[in-house]
């Protein structure tokens, strides 16, 4: 659900910058960059997006104590594999998406 929320703000955000006829034709990229984007500054920094916020969950690095956000790397990777949707979609035994398995970090309630 929180990628849902993700994805509707990051589409938001998208028609606001673009003009409308651009915003046609540029639909699904200009979103996915913005969506790319949101996701690597707000999980890198803080460890949650908007969506993650409003769901009462957070990102955090395998192992870290809880109020430390990923940092950056783990947050690119993430960001870069959660993207391309298929490990995202792909999960382990334990519930972690294959893009978090790869980043090293887990998604914990707040």
């Amino acid at each position: 659900m929180a990628l849902v929320v993700d994805w509707a703000v990051a589409t938001l955000i998208a028609y606001l910058v673009t003009s409308p006829a651009s915003f046609a034709e540029l639909n699904s990229w200009v979103t996915l960059g913005v969506f790319a984007l949101e996701n690597l500054l707000l999980v890198s920094t803080v460890g949650f997006t908007i969506g993650h916020r409003l769901l009462g969950i957070k990102v955090r690095a395998l192992g870290a104590p809880e109020d430390i956000a990923p940092g950056f790397a783990r947050g690119a990777v993430r960001t870069v594999l959660l993207c391309l949707v298929i490990p995202a979609v792909v999960w382990d035994g334990d519930g972690r998406g294959l893009h978090d398995r790869a980043a090293g970090t887990v998604i914990v309630r707040r």
